[in-house]
């Protein structure tokens, strides 16, 4: 179900000014909750807090209620913007299935829910933009651009945030929690039953390609620390798309640093990528070159990023006027290096970016093939809900444009508690304990920013 504005209530108002840049710890904080923040190669950072109006939906449909829902809430808007950067989006996400949002730690997120926020600072190639939304009852002009000189007045304030300074004179941060205790919910024996299992339907013609994904429930031996773990997976993957959803609540948060875009649509450009094949970074520049060398030339991890490569061509064929692949290569990051195709696209007709969202999810990088066969052995044999782990996160503008990401290298936490995710590609000669090996290699994105800073304390294996 959506929940949104009737077409009878007040048209949406949102009015923009440039401000000074505050510190991003110190604007996060002092926004409300729920909190959003969004970070994307080419894309500008934007902080939102509060929710000016909420959208959620559950079910098969779940992608055309969103669609319809946001168009309902822009269609009637008067927006000041200031800066294409700063115009009027939502922010949010979606389940991987139906009904993967029903149990521990998802209780708080709906199968789609995406939120206008009430307050939003922008931070583009020109400038600090401080936005404020509003829709229904309160959105009257007056009111708004009083709300927004109050908030301008605010975020000045924020210059000096009180915080304590290092020695550089940035604010210090606080130190990486560490863990008390971690627990997987799947042992090594169970994973190689499962792995073993979906080469067998493979084998036998039922499967060509399946993702299988763990979890892994930390306990934290201090409180989270929410604005400074993003601080961290900025400076560490800086072209990586960075996303934080928090509930209604704010009592947990859905976050992580992903190098796979799912869709981006401007106008008829769609633009979009195959990333499958792994390999872990060398100790030294000769070793690094070594490792994405073997990685090019390895048959198994060849195949399946062809599968998904293949696959995106074939789902974006419907809509396309032409598709064209770029040159397959390596793509490293600071723990792994990953097969990466960039592929482009120009529609034959306009679009709004859901309709690509909803063909393109799940890829063969997160979930299978054939889709139907590989979500049904998904799941049969994880023994958790997915949630929003491998689904499409993003944001939706009033034209129908928009970004999403697959929603990979991520976690929900709590004060107190992370849940990690992370899976590998299952094909006809993989092995089970070199599958288990990529899996821990996923988790540390996630995991080297709750270890303790002194320690370097690590799961248990």
């Amino acid at each position: 179900m959506k929940r949104a504005r009737s077409r009878s209530s007040p048209p949406l108002v949102s009015r923009t000014t440039a401000i000074d840049e505050p510190a991003f710890a110190a604007a996060f904080d002092a926004l409300s909750t729920p909190r959003t923040v969004w970070s994307a190669p080419g894309d500008a950072l934007v902080i939102g807090g509060g929710a000016a109006a909420t959208l959620t939906a559950a079910g098969g449909d779940r992608f055309a209620s969103i669609r319809r829902a946001t168009t309902e809430l822009f269609e009637s808007g008067d927006v000041h913007a200031g800066t294409e950067a700063a115009r009027p989006r939502v922010f949010g996400g979606f389940a991987f299935h139906e009904g993967a949002a029903d149990g521990d730690p998802w209780e708080a997120f709906p199968e789609a829910r995406f939120v206008f926020p009430r307050v939003q600072l922008t931070i583009a190639d020109n400038g600090a933009w401080l936005t404020v939304n509003a829709v229904g009852p309160d959105a009257g002009v007056d009111a708004v651009e009083a709300r927004l000189a109050r908030e301008v007045d605010r975020f000045a304030d924020l210059a000096d945030d009180g915080r304590p300074r290092a020695v550089d004179g940035r604010s210090a941060r606080p130190p990486r929690p560490g863990i008390r205790e971690s627990r997987r919910t799947t042992s090594r024996e169970a994973w190689r039953d499962s792995v073993g299992a979906a080469v067998d339907r493979i084998a036998d013609g039922d499967l060509r390609k399946v993702v299988l994904a763990q979890a892994l429930e930390a306990d934290l031996a201090a409180d989270f620390p929410r604005a400074a773990t993003l601080e961290r997976l900025a400076e560490k993957y800086p072209d990586c798309h960075r996303y934080w959803f928090e509930p209604a609540d704010g009592e947990s948060a859905f976050f992580g640093a992903t190098p796979e875009r799912l869709v981006s649509l401007r106008g008829r450009t769609v633009e979009t990528d195959a990333l499958a094949g792994t390999t872990g970074r060398g100790e030294t520049p000769s070793e690094d070159e070594w490792l994405a060398q073997e990685l090019l030339n390895d048959e198994k991890n060849v195949h399946e990023h062809e599968l998904v490569a293949e696959t995106v061509r074939d789902q974006l064929e419907p809509f396309a006027a032409s598709i064209s692949a770029g040159e397959r290569r390596v793509r490293r990051l600071a723990t792994v290096q990953h097969l990466h195709t960039p592929i482009t696209a120009e529609l034959d007709a306009d679009r709004h970016v859901l309709e690509l969202v909803e063909a393109l999810h799940p890829t063969p990088a997160v979930g299978g093939l054939p889709p139907d066969r590989a979500l049904a052995t998904i799941r049969e044999t994880e023994p958790f809900d997915r949630g929003w782990y491998a689904a499409p996160v993003g944001w939706i503008d009033a034209a129908g444009n928009g970004a999403f990401a697959v929603a990979i290298r991520s976690a929900v936490a709590t004060s107190r508690r992370a849940t990690l995710f992370a899976g590998v590609g299952i094909v006809s000669d993989s092995d089970p304990d070199r599958e288990w090996d990529e899996v821990q290699l996923k988790y540390r994105p996630i995991l080297d920013e709750l270890e303790r800073d002194d320690a370097g304390e690590s799961a248990d294996s």
